[in-house]
């Protein structure tokens, strides 16, 4: 399990990467982050964190665990995640993903030989 400012998170990803290979995985997430995300504006805002955080598993956060969460994962300090931020900020809350992530995501996103012809 992973803890991060008093939340816990079990670390299902490096099975379910097992389960669904690299590319399945990344859709998975970001299936997870339409799920969150503030349908007019496409991006995880505190709002709609809040309003769906009960989807994850995780009702009952505090206004400040939210914001923290947000915090974490905006690396463009606009307030709010976009969808790379979301599967970045994912990656780092699973400590056995950060070890091979970048194996992951150009096994997701690299065209094998056969589709480049």
């Amino acid at each position: 399990m992973a803890y991060h400012n008093g939340v816990v998170f079990e670390d299902f990803f490096p099975a379910m990467v097992d389960k669904l290979g690299a590319e399945g995985f990344m859709k998975e997430l970001c299936n997870g982050f339409r799920l969150l995300m503030d349908k007019e504006r496409g991006v995880i805002t505190f709002q709609s964190l809040k309003r769906n955080s009960g989807l994850l598993g995780l009702q009952g956060m505090s206004d400040e665990e939210v914001r923290s969460m947000i915090k974490e994962g905006d690396l463009n300090g606009d307030g709010c995640l976009n969808e790379m931020e979301f599967c970045t900020l994912m990656f780092r809350l699973s400590p056995a993903m950060m070890e091979s992530y970048v194996e992951l995501l150009e096994e997701a996103f690299v065209p094998d030989d056969h589709d480049r012809m």
